[in-house]
């Protein structure tokens, strides 16, 4: 018998610790808070946020993605990035609303949009 998840939602809320390491890919239907090591990339269908303990080593995607901790690769966020004071961020970022806190170390190119989509790729022609 097969079972469908017929409650996808962005309710679902998925925390890695601090002390748990993974390597490969994560993907998520719902939030994910991060106080852990994840050496690939994150996305999530919600909202990403990483603790001050937490750190990434690859890309991130969600719609709000809030950093307290260290994202080492780019970063996309469909409505808004949170920068928090302690925060290092070693990458380029895309999002509609940037917010950064004094203190908080951002070394990359950022490129923001009105539209609620984020463009994949550049557009061609001209």
């Amino acid at each position: 018998m097969k079972m469908k998840n017929v409650n996808e939602s962005k309710d679902e809320f998925t925390i890695i610790s601090s002390g748990v390491t993974i390597e490969g890919k994560v993907s998520c239907n719902g939030n994910i808070r991060i106080d852990g090591n994840v050496k690939g990339d994150v996305i999530a269908k919600g909202n990403i946020t990483i603790g001050e303990t937490g750190e990434v080593n690859g890309q991130v995607q969600a719609d709000v993605i809030t950093l307290g901790g260290n994202i080492f690769g780019s970063v996309n966020a469909k409505e808004k990035i949170i920068l928090e004071s302690k925060s290092v961020l070693k990458g380029d970022l895309s999002t509609r609303i940037l917010v950064i806190e004094a203190g908080a170390k951002f070394d990359g190119k950022s490129t923001m949009s009105s539209s609620k989509e984020q463009p994949v790729h550049p557009p061609q022609g001209g």
